[in-house]
């Protein structure tokens, strides 16, 4: 028996700034300043085309349609989040650093506030972006899920807290101050 092996491959083209959008059923995602870009993996090395492709791919399945914007004055996930949501037709918006770290948020709250917050980027894996992607459509649509089950693992911080200190630095060389919002169309190709 084998086992057929892909890749995932992202081209990634900026078309414009970000403007606000008007479609009740919009969620946007907001992606680092690096993300695909400067940096390609998260920090447990799962390809950032794999890890957008499954949100994206979950906020669709819920009939929400997703808008990608790359976050370019931050790299803090609560501001990247909270822009995209003021942003958002729904008012919902996911934020998604390089590192994987998560988190949904919504437009009234306070920045620092949330729907759900992913932060043990170690743990997260596919299914659960996919899923993050489906609640954030789901609460667009005026739903009310359940949160997204999370493993929680008290190594997992002592054991990659150097590591994604290291990986926000190296995110944070690609802030550009003052920029606003870029809106990006991202296409994905399957490659066997």
């Amino acid at each position: 028996m084998t086992t057929a092996t892909f890749s995932i491959e992202m081209k990634i083209t900026e078309i414009g700034t970000a403007t606000k959008g008007t479609n009740p059923r919009e969620v946007i995602v907001a992606i680092a300043p690096a993300f695909g870009k400067e940096m390609n993996k998260t920090i447990v090395k799962v390809d950032h085309a794999a890890v957008l492709r499954e949100v994206i791919s979950g906020i669709e399945e819920q009939g929400a349609i997703p808008r990608i914007i790359r976050s370019l004055r931050t790299a803090d996930l609560a501001f990247m989040a909270h822009g995209a949501a003021k942003l958002s037709g729904s008012g919902i918006g996911v934020g998604l650093q390089s590192r994987g770290t998560t988190v949904i948020h919504q437009r009234d709250l306070d920045p620092l506030s949330n729907l759900e917050l992913f932060p043990q980027s170690p743990l997260i894996t596919l299914e659960t972006y996919r899923a993050i992607g489906r609640n954030a459509a789901m609460y667009a649509l005026g739903e009310s899920p359940n949160p997204v089950p999370v493993v929680n693992d008290q190594m997992a911080r002592p054991k990659y807290q150097a590591v994604a200190a290291l990986l926000y630095l190296r995110e944070c060389q690609s802030i550009v101050p003052d920029a606003r919002p870029v809106e990006l169309l991202a296409e994905f190709t399957i490659k066997e």
